[in-house]
């Protein structure tokens, strides 16, 4: 446990960003974070908990300390007869997707539709991650975390939570309070298989293609199907840097969904409790920005595949990647009247 200085943090975030933390240290134990919350300088720094930086984008040095979560972990703590289910609990600097495919080693299903979901367990409470029909708080049980200012271990079950679209109380009133150390999961037996969440449509058809029958597929087949959708719809950070879905999928009145559709035909809509839920990705393609670059050489820009992930083809800063996004929401809300707000958290 060592407290660095003027640590360039580009590996440790997707858009691979070169800015810098004045302080930098890891963690591998609610012990050894509550350590280094116990120093005077941490006490008295700005603090960032960091996970895999893969929701995340940094418009300029960190001037404060970057605690870097790396509590590993995965153990399934309890079996249940009755409901056939199992509790799994996984340490906050786990792979999320390291932890999907753990569990459906363990023959372990209710996660599978989140595969290669990018970063740490430990952020996806935080906003109540979520793709392809399935939501974190589908087979959330539990999780700890451990209060900054006091270093106390607290357990917080769903209701504490305050689970909703990408949200969580941890963005809210509880934001940077809490760093999660464990997260709890109960998940579905495979001696007692339930129904194969295969809502979503491309699931399916993905099924199909991979010669997969979809009237009864296993876990690990909608694993393997989600897997083969985002890795053709979506860059891999590694070869151009990228924080995932930038934007929220907006929800809109029943109302302002029939007078946009009266005026663009094609436009996609999901029935949400209250109205209706358009893809962000959509609206911005419509906008015209689909592929399209901005900076230096094309520094950065839209994905051409994607219109819902911004990306750094290389040398871009924060603050281009952040003016861009400002854009796109401007545009998108003159063109439709739709406000987007961002998924990735911009420091």
């Amino acid at each position: 446990m060592l407290l660095e200085e003027y640590v360039s943090l580009r590996p440790y975030n997707t858009f691979g960003l070169d800015v810098q933390a004045r302080y930098f240290a890891r963690f591998a134990s609610a012990d050894e974070l509550r350590q280094l919350l116990a120093l005077p300088l941490v006490q008295a720094a700005n603090k960032l908990i960091l996970g895999g930086g893969s929701n995340l984008l940094l418009t300029q040095n960190f001037e404060g300390v970057v605690l870097k979560n790396e509590i590993k972990g995965l153990e399934i703590i309890s079996e249940e007869a009755d409901t056939h289910t199992a509790l799994l609990r996984a340490g906050a600097g786990e792979s999320w997707h390291g932890l999907v495919e753990y569990a459906l080693d363990e023959e372990l299903s209710g996660i599978e539709n989140l595969s290669l979901i990018p970063g740490t367990v430990g952020a996806a409470p935080l906003q109540n991650i979520g793709a392809y029909g399935a939501e974190l708080q589908d087979t959330f049980e539990r999780l700890e975390a451990l209060e900054i200012s006091t270093g106390a271990l607290r357990v917080f079950g769903k209701e504490e939570c305050g689970f909703g679209y990408r949200e969580s109380v941890f963005k809210g009133p509880l934001k940077n309070q809490f760093v999660v150390t464990a997260v709890v999961l109960r998940l579905h037996r495979a001696s007692a298989p339930r129904p194969a969440n295969v809502r979503y449509g491309a699931i399916q058809d993905t099924l199909a293609d991979l010669g997969i029958d979809a009237t009864e597929p296993t876990p690990r087949d909608v694993s393997r199907a989600v897997v083969h959708i985002r890795r053709s719809k979506l860059p891999d950070p590694a070869e151009i840097g990228n924080a995932g879905s930038f934007f929220k999928n907006p929800e809109i009145s029943q109302h302002k969904f029939d007078e946009l559709l009266a005026r663009y035909p094609t436009l996609p809509g999901y029935p949400v409790p209250g109205g209706v839920k358009v893809p962000a990705g959509w609206l911005i393609e419509q906008a015209g920005f689909k592929g399209m670059r901005r900076g230096a050489g094309g520094s950065h820009g839209v994905h051409d595949r994607q219109a819902l992930v911004l990306v750094n083809h290389g040398g871009a800063t924060g603050q281009e990647i952040r003016e861009l996004a400002e854009e796109i929401i401007r545009t998108v809300g003159m063109q439709f009247g739709i406000e987007l707000h961002p998924e990735v958290n911009i420091l």
